[in-house]
């Protein structure tokens, strides 16, 4: 029983094992960030100042556009401070602000894909009930179940979660803070607890990717009844990539916390949370503006806006 303890603080895995290699990691996951930042911060005041982009299909991105920033940023600078300074360490604190604040975005941002998905379906298969259906209050509500979702996720992991004595050391094996890696330092009668908790979310998340294929099943029916090829191929390309986000959302959530311990490796951990932690907000960005020509009017336009008032200020302030 002595040993039993909660450490005041947790050690990371390094990107790397070398300290020569781990600049190069820090400046990889540096630019990577920006971009995330970038695309997103773009796309939020994009939406939020461009009245005609006030639609349902905006709202919701903007939405997703928020989480991916919250998502990417309560994990990827620390582990970039710790290559850059060469440390491992984060305080109990950090440690809880990480596993609360990821437990909230990461199945807000999945349910809210969800509902993007049922989005895209009544838009393609019922126009005409478009506007009745996905009406303003509606998408409000959506957009607070998807928020209200993560927020119960995180009361059902993060308190039970640290309320378990831990007897197997202070170092995780992920570059940041997780519940699964949490759940391998606590010892093997409170151990049993947490998974039930665990797949009762794999459960909900499951129910939610099969609506989504049916809701893509619906929607390429629709668009393979449409007569010209360009306006197939404009739907495909739209819906296309959404799918693939939801696909890998759902694959490497599913291999990182329902994996048997005896498959767990280091370097399948991290390649598993950078797959779903870094990726689909670092890749968001591209894949709802790319081809959306609306939305990128709408970024050139705030672009173009900026510079003008920078160029004025410049000239003033020369003047």
């Amino acid at each position: 029983m002595s040993n039993i303890t909660f450490p005041t603080e947790f050690l990371l895995l390094p990107f790397a094992d070398t300290r020569e290699l781990q600049p190069l990691h820090f400046g990889l996951f540096l630019g990577i960030y920006l971009a995330a930042l970038l695309g997103n911060g773009l796309i939020l005041t994009a939406v939020a100042c461009d009245h005609c982009l006030h639609t349902p299909m905006y709202f919701f991105l903007l939405n997703l556009a928020l989480i991916d920033i919250g998502c990417i940023s309560i994990t990827l600078p620390k582990a970039m401070a710790n290559s850059l300074w060469d440390t491992k360490s984060i305080s109990l604190s950090g440690c809880a602000a990480q596993v609360f604040i990821f437990a909230v975005f990461i199945p807000a941002e999945f349910y809210l894909l969800t509902i993007m998905a049922y989005d895209r379906y009544i838009a393609i298969c019922k126009p005409l009930h478009y506007g009745t259906i996905m009406d303003s209050r509606t998408c409000v509500n959506m957009a607070a179940a998807a928020w209200g979702s993560g927020f119960l996720h995180v009361v059902l992991h993060t308190a039970s979660t640290f309320s378990l004595p831990l007897c197997q050391g202070n170092a995780l094996d992920q570059f940041f803070c997780e519940i699964p890696q949490i759940l391998k330092l606590s010892c093997s009668d409170a151990y049993l607890r947490e998974p039930g908790h665990i797949v009762f979310t794999a459960c909900s998340l499951l129910v939610c990717f099969l609506f989504v294929l049916y809701s893509y099943m619906q929607i390429f029916r629709a668009v393979l009844r449409i007569a010209s090829e360009p306006g197939r191929h404009k739907a495909f390309s739209t819906c296309l990539p959404h799918l693939a986000i939801v696909s890998l959302y759902i694959s490497t959530g599913t291999s990182a916390y329902l994996r048997p311990p005896s498959m767990s490796s280091s370097s399948v951990n991290i390649l598993l949370a950078v797959m779903y932690s870094v990726v689909p907000p670092s890749v968001n960005p591209l894949i709802y503006s790319m081809r959306n020509q609306v939305l990128k009017d709408a970024v050139w336009k705030l672009l173009s806006a900026c510079f003008s008032e920078s160029i004025k200020f410049l000239s003033s302030a020369y003047h």
